[in-house]
């Protein structure tokens, strides 16, 4: 049926107008990110004000930036590694094992997601302080976990529903453990499923603030979101600085979600095709 040329104009405007929403504060703050202080101090509105990148060389040679990036990567990098490994295990075991306590296990999965961080920072960091993990990156890294992965066993759960059991079943007439099983026969056909977890573990570490605030002492020990503030004083905000940092920020991002993305789609509509 031949769409109404007056429906067309509507539809894309709407589009249009959507998507301008959408890049225009990502585009004002690459913009800001290029503008030196007189730039982005003015009063007057100009997207462009001589163009410079001294902000991200301030960024780069004159603060800790470095550092904290390879702090969060290295906790970005194990919280998906030790989440995803986690989640994984959780929602086979709960895809295709029958054991008591099951029904519950998968509720109480569901009720963590429904606390606030402001709740959980202090029985956390109580636990942490018992285990002597308060300002180690292990434990900062824990503490991810108990987000990401009550979250991911369920949806990966849902995942693994769709793949045949009769998979499981040859494996076994073939002699593999229900673990070799997992390993060989059903990690490689649930890679879309676990892009999607492991992206979501990724995003969990990279830009929380709240735990590595409260458990990460000295600015060596920092990661991004927590090094970032130092660049927001008591009277104003280093605007230039915050803006560049940003945009370095998403670089990582950016490149995940890049070798992700073909996956993405069916790992996120997969788990729902059965109950």
């Amino acid at each position: 049926m031949k769409r109404h040329p007056a429906k067309s104009v509507a539809l894309h405007s709407t589009l249009i107008a959507a998507s301008t929403i959408a890049v225009f504060p990502v585009v004002w703050v690459v913009l800001t990110s290029l503008k030196p202080q007189s730039g982005w101090q003015s009063t007057e509105l100009k997207l462009f004000s001589d163009p410079t990148f001294a902000n991200y060389t301030q960024v780069i040679g004159g603060t800790r930036f470095v550092r904290w990036f390879a702090n969060s990567l290295a906790v970005a990098g194990l919280t998906t590694l030790v989440g995803l490994f986690l989640a994984a295990t959780a929602g086979y075991a709960l895809s295709r094992m029958r054991f008591p306590g099951q029904r519950p296990l998968m509720t109480g999965f569901l009720v963590t997601q429904m606390f606030p961080v402001a709740i959980l920072i202090v029985p956390i960091y109580n636990i942490m302080a018992a285990l002597h993990l308060l300002n180690t990156y292990g434990g900062l890294v824990l503490a991810y976990c108990t987000v990401a992965v009550p979250f991911c066993a369920w949806m990966l759960k849902g995942y693994f529903d769709t793949i045949s059991p009769e998979i499981d079943e040859a494996g076994r007439m073939d002699g593999l453990t229900p673990f070799g099983t997992f390993w060989r026969l059903i990690v490689p056909l649930s890679r879309p499923g676990l892009a999607v977890t492991g992206f979501y573990c990724f995003l969990t570490a990279w830009g929380e603030v709240a735990y590595a605030t409260t458990f990460m002492v000295g600015e060596d020990n920092y990661t991004l979101a927590v090094g970032m503030q130092q660049f927001v004083g008591q009277f104003k905000a280093e605007w230039g600085l915050l803006t560049a940092a940003s945009v370095l920020i998403t670089i990582p991002v950016g490149i995940v979600f890049f070798f992700a993305q073909k996956h993405l789609v069916a790992g996120l509509t997969a788990g729902g095709t059965k109950a």
